[in-house]
């Protein structure tokens, strides 16, 4: 398998899960503004949309979509580690993916198109409103999303959040959030993963 990214973009989620699933994978740098590999291919010959995380799989077929793609590495590399289908354990981590995905991913996306002002505040009152829901999930003392067993969730929640620091947000409001975020990166494949993009010495 091969995961075509960009350092410390949604996509280091995907490169987790890779990495803590101990597949054989390589990865390729994408620059998602010129739509160039680091090889120099054509990054929308890849993926059309020309977005990271891609996964191509060994046979040449092209996953997209970082939900998608944390899954199928769980679920195909270490069967069983992931909640069975049809559980309501895997509903939950589905909805977990789901509330990142489409409420934290999504909410810091405006961030990086420059808003300022007035309209740069009602977006950190959105995030902070969005980053107290996972706070209060976490007040049980429970270690990571769906309770002491990492997931791909969490993977995604510690990527997305990680841009807190690029865009000046104080995430020491969360404190339950915050020791997630350091359990998360204490792991070896986080620690792995996030050298491998660079991100880390």
């Amino acid at each position: 398998m091969k995961l075509y990214y960009s350092p410390g973009a949604c996509s280091l989620a995907s490169h987790i899960v890779l990495a803590e699933s101990g597949a054989d994978y390589s990865i390729e740098k994408a620059d998602i503004r010129a739509k160039k590999t680091e090889s120099g291919a054509d990054f929308t010959a890849i993926s059309p949309r020309g977005a990271v995380p891609v996964l191509v799989l060994d046979d040449g077929e092209v996953l997209t979509e970082g939900v998608a793609i944390m899954q199928f590495v769980a679920d195909s590399v270490t069967p069983g580690v992931l909640p069975a289908a049809g559980t309501l354990a895997r509903a939950r981590l589905q909805e977990a993916l789901n509330f990142v995905s489409t409420e934290v991913h999504k909410t810091y996306s405006p961030f990086f198109r420059g808003i300022e002002g007035e309209a740069k505040a009602a977006q950190v009152a959105l995030l902070e409103t969005r980053l107290k829901l996972v706070e209060e999930r976490l007040a049980d003392g429970r270690s990571y999303l769906l309770g002491e067993q990492f997931t791909p969730a969490d993977a995604y929640l510690f990527t997305v959040t990680n841009w807190s620091k690029g865009i000046g947000h104080d995430l020491s409001a969360f404190p339950k959030l915050e020791a997630m975020r350091a359990r998360v990166a204490a792991r070896p494949a986080v620690q792995a993963a996030m050298k491998a993009e660079g991100l880390l010495k």
